[in-house]
């Protein structure tokens, strides 16, 4: 760059320090702004640059950066259906992700249904939705709560949690850190019964031992069996039923004050209408001239996603549009790392223990002294006697001589 390129009216160099003077400050601008400024001492002018594009430092770009590298990797979400059969945990599935997970099942006659233990199936599918990759995987529980005898029926449903969270630590754990699988339970979709007035003892027993393993969301299926009155009264009695029992189910966190007002008013209708009641169809009925996914009745016709006949689509959103991030950080953060210390704790108490002797070291009996093993403990004791005679008469004599 030389000082050719410029006016001669806005450049006067006279001497050789207002050269490098000016050159100094031409490799500083880099903008053409016609705002000009003077060299004190002299009668140079210069156009000046703009600084505040120099203020931009380009960090503001980081959560660009993280959304291409999220995209780019895909995410995983593993969700938990329970209930018994019959509550629609299939069809609800289907519909929440627009998907047919259970081609392949088989249904179970009664006779079947009897001898039926709890068992724990997944079925994984790889859905896409503009350009964004979810990997979800969904663990049904069949036999839960079918047999005469639930006693403890929720057993095999909690040791899954536990191995998967048992996996994790073991994966986290070790050298390949960088591909580790997350087969961790998210979210735990609970099926109430609508025929019962609130929760059953099974129900409340299952949910207590897994409140504190994975986010338990209740819901009230096959809501359409109910009225409009008879579901709020269900809700209300359940609501109430779980804060007696102390369940703590999943808990909405509270909105930032910075947030937008749609999403206030969306959390605030989340809250006030769980537990969820809800109503799955993969039928597709005519109704008001368009094709929509519902259940044809004789008295007429049950929209899934029609908001004043269900909380299908608030539960959709909750699940998929609003929450999932949270239950997942939830799960790390909360679920697992309470899992996570109390392994520690035990390692930790169990190493101790090795390390730590309970019992005091044996006493060994001393062999009883012969004669001449006496003899020679004697003469030494006569022998340490006249020794200690003769020192003291060497410091008697030291002390008359001092004197």
């Amino acid at each position: 760059m030389t000082a050719e390129r410029f006016p001669a009216q806005l450049v006067d160099l006279q001497e050789s320090q207002h050269y490098w003077a000016f050159h100094s400050l031409l490799f500083l601008c880099q903008s053409d702004d016609s705002h000009t400024f003077g060299l004190k001492g002299t009668n140079v002018n210069v156009l000046t640059c703009d600084f505040q594009d120099k203020q931009y430092v380009g960090f503001a770009t980081l959560p660009n950066q993280v959304h291409r590298k999220s995209v780019k990797k895909g995410f995983d979400f593993t969700l938990m259906v329970a209930g018994e059969s019959g509550l629609g945990k299939s069809t609800l599935v289907n519909s929440l992700f627009l998907t047919d997970l259970y081609k392949d099942r088989k249904l179970l006659n009664a006779e079947e249904r009897i001898n039926q233990t709890v068992e724990i199936t997944k079925h994984t599918v790889d859905i896409e939705e503009k350009g964004v990759k979810l990997k979800l995987t969904i663990v049904d529980t069949p036999g839960f709560g079918d047999a005469v005898n639930n006693n403890e029926c929720w057993r095999p449903i909690t040791d899954y949690i536990d191995q998967q969270f048992e996996q994790y630590f073991r994966d986290e754990s070790g050298l390949n850190r960088k591909n580790i699988l997350d087969n961790r339970v998210h979210c735990c979709l609970y099926f109430i019964p609508p025929f019962g007035h609130g929760l059953r003892p099974v129900d409340v027993e299952f949910m207590k031992a897994l409140h504190e393993k994975v986010n338990i969301i209740p819901l009230i299926s096959k809501a359409d069996c109910l009225t409009p009155n008879e579901v709020k009264k269900l809700k209300d009695r359940v609501r109430d039923e779980i804060e007696r029992f102390g369940i703590k189910v999943y808990q909405f966190p509270e909105c930032d004050s910075d947030e937008e007002e749609e999403f206030k008013q969306m959390d605030k209708e989340l809250k006030e209408c769980t537990p969820f009641a809800v109503i799955g169809s993969n039928t597709v009925v005519e109704a008001r001239g368009q094709r929509v996914r519902g259940r044809l009745y004789p008295w007429g016709i049950v929209e899934v996603e029609n908001q004043s006949h269900c909380d299908f689509v608030k539960l959709r959103n909750m699940l998929i549009r609003s929450h999932m991030h949270d239950l997942k950080d939830v799960t790390c953060d909360v679920h697992y790392e309470n899992y996570r210390a109390h392994c520690i704790q035990e390692m930790t108490s169990k190493l101790a223990q090795d390390n730590r002797t309970d019992s005091p070291l044996p006493i060994l009996p001393l062999p009883t002294p012969d004669v001449e093993t006496e003899r020679l403990i004697k003469m030494k004791d006569e022998e340490l006697k006249r020794m200690q005679e003769m020192l003291e008469k060497m410091q008697q004599q030291m002390h008359e001589k001092d004197q």
